[in-house]
């Protein structure tokens, strides 16, 4: 792992109508819209369908680098992940995140010490931890 601190570099790009285009160093584009529950067409990633997928792809690698390190064997590991949108206070924003995970260990293996592994991935997972903090926004017009 390099030193922290890491820096990722998202750019996006759009125009008055149409999909938004989400760019980074070295990675494919993606397009993004609304979801349907925003007025959108709901036939393509959105800002919270990529903030859950963040979520639950965090446990998954955070959990690979957790058994790696308990020299846990396994053979599976399937999730899902389900956030929750509404208004409190006057903002709306995720009000919860439900994650499910579905681990196959071998034949053999202790089904308790698989569960505490995964319970530690899911305590140390960056994304799921980073969520008390506000972001702050530098403005241009021109």
């Amino acid at each position: 792992m390099n030193a922290l601190p890491h820096r990722y570099r998202v750019d996006a790009s759009a125009r008055p109508e149409g999909a938004v285009g989400v760019s980074s160093p070295g990675l494919p584009p993606l397009s993004t819209a609304a979801p349907a529950e925003f007025g959108g067409p709901g036939d393509q990633w959105s800002p919270e369908t990529l903030f859950v997928a963040a979520s639950v792809d965090c446990l998954i690698l955070t959990f690979r680098a957790v058994a790696q390190a308990s020299k846990l064997a396994w053979e599976a590991l399937d999730c899902n992940a389900e956030g929750v949108i509404d208004r409190v206070e006057g903002k709306t924003r995720f009000t919860g995140l439900a994650l499910r995970a579905r681990l196959r260990i071998p034949p053999g293996g202790d089904p308790e010490r698989a569960r505490r592994v995964l319970e530690k991935a899911e305590r140390s997972c960056l994304v799921t931890n980073s969520l008390a903090f506000e972001p702050t926004l530098e403005v241009e017009v021109g």
